[in-house]
């Protein structure tokens, strides 16, 4: 018997949901493996990264606070990826919105009130929109792959905020640590909850997946953008315009890398410094992935991977694992939820060998 893969006629809705739950499933039974054999509790590492954070009640607010930004950035990420337009680039411009977002802060000195908070997410779409728009001018006027350009930019953004927070924004109050001044009275996005770290951004990531599946389900410009990521022929007999969705595509995912990244500063840290950067911008790559770019699929997979990084935390107190170790859960189920992708769209078939001949028969 041999293994042969059958096409489907159409791509398997059962494959396209099971296949995420399995790839997290069989990341946790590899861990649990790996774990043991270099000497470390397996199951009781997997369960403080993977279940820990969800029965310990004292840890949803860091749950929802570490899903927002990756929940934000994933759905823009997941427009582009749709019509076939690879931003990788979201974590420069979610730095770009969040310096955008400290500039106008830093204009307005110790004023505050919902006007200036409204100012400084406003700025930070922007800013993330205006970083993004860099690739889209290059891949529509000279055909530059937008993977490498959006990609270099982030490191540009990364030298932009090390100047800032170094030189023009340092605090001067700071101990001469490179950061800027902390955000002032009224200037920071107010929470939901008294005594919780739950801030408004959270309530916005609840409610942009389903804006987003409106948008893509029920609008001409999501069904522009599933043509063109699909059928760029019957895109363009149809008279949509492939340039005209690269930017938009582009423009979509660099402002909801800034608007993570304004919220983040407005309503986590209250201040930028070298370590702002959290590879979010990457790790949302993942998300958008393994929600099947399905806005409400990226809901739920960034509360999946949030939940890895507060677990990867707990789990370094209880079984003394590296900081590392959630990174490497999450790069092994985006292996896995790649590698499975075959089964949407063929199914395993086991076929009769051929027979083989014998010499001289």
């Amino acid at each position: 018997m041999r293994i042969k893969l059958e096409k489907r006629r159409e791509p398997s809705m059962l494959m396209l949901v099971a296949t995420p739950v399995a790839s997290v499933l069989v990341t946790m039974l590899i861990g649990i493996v790996v774990f043991d054999l270099i000497g470390i509790k397996g199951f009781r590492a997997v369960v403080d990264i993977f279940l820990s954070p969800l029965l310990a009640s004292y840890k949803w607010q860091d749950v929802a606070v570490k899903a927002a930004p990756l929940v934000i950035i994933a759905l823009g990420l997941a427009v582009g990826n749709r019509a076939q337009v690879w931003n990788i680039g979201a974590e420069g411009q979610y730095v770009i919105g969040a310096l955008c977002a400290a500039g106008v802060a830093i204009g307005f000195g110790t004023i505050g009130g919902p006007v200036v908070v409204v100012l400084m997410v406003a700025a930070g779409i922007l800013g993330g929109a205006a970083w993004a728009a860099i690739p889209a001018w290059l891949r529509t006027r000279f055909s530059v792959n937008e993977i490498l350009s959006s990609l270099m930019l982030t490191y540009v953004a990364l030298q932009v905020l090390s100047y800032l927070v170094g030189g023009p924004w340092k605090d001067p109050n700071g101990r001469n640590f490179p950061a800027s001044a902390p955000l002032g009275d009224g200037q920071t996005l107010p929470v939901l909850f008294a005594g919780s770290t739950v801030h408004l951004g959270v309530a916005v990531a609840i409610v942009l997946p389903f804006v987003f599946w409106y948008l893509m389900k029920r609008s001409v410009f999501g069904f522009q953008v599933r043509v063109v990521g699909s059928a760029p022929n019957a895109a363009r007999h149809g008279g949509f315009d492939g340039k005209q969705t690269i930017w938009l595509a582009l423009i979509i995912s660099g402002g909801m890398a800034g608007l993570a990244g304004s919220m983040e500063f407005a309503g986590v840290l209250h201040k930028i410094d070298l370590g702002f950067p959290s590879g979010y911008g990457f790790t949302a790559i993942i998300v958008s992935f393994l929600g099947r770019l399905n806005p409400i699929g990226c809901l739920i997979a960034g509360i999946v991977l949030a939940v890895t990084y507060v677990g990867g935390q707990m789990a370094q107190t209880t079984v003394h694992i590296p900081n590392s170790t959630a990174g490497i859960f999450q790069a092994m189920m985006l292996f896995f939820i790649l590698a499975s992708d075959i089964l949407v769209r063929y199914r395993i078939r086991l076929v009769p060998s051929a027979p083989q001949l014998v010499a001289g028969e």
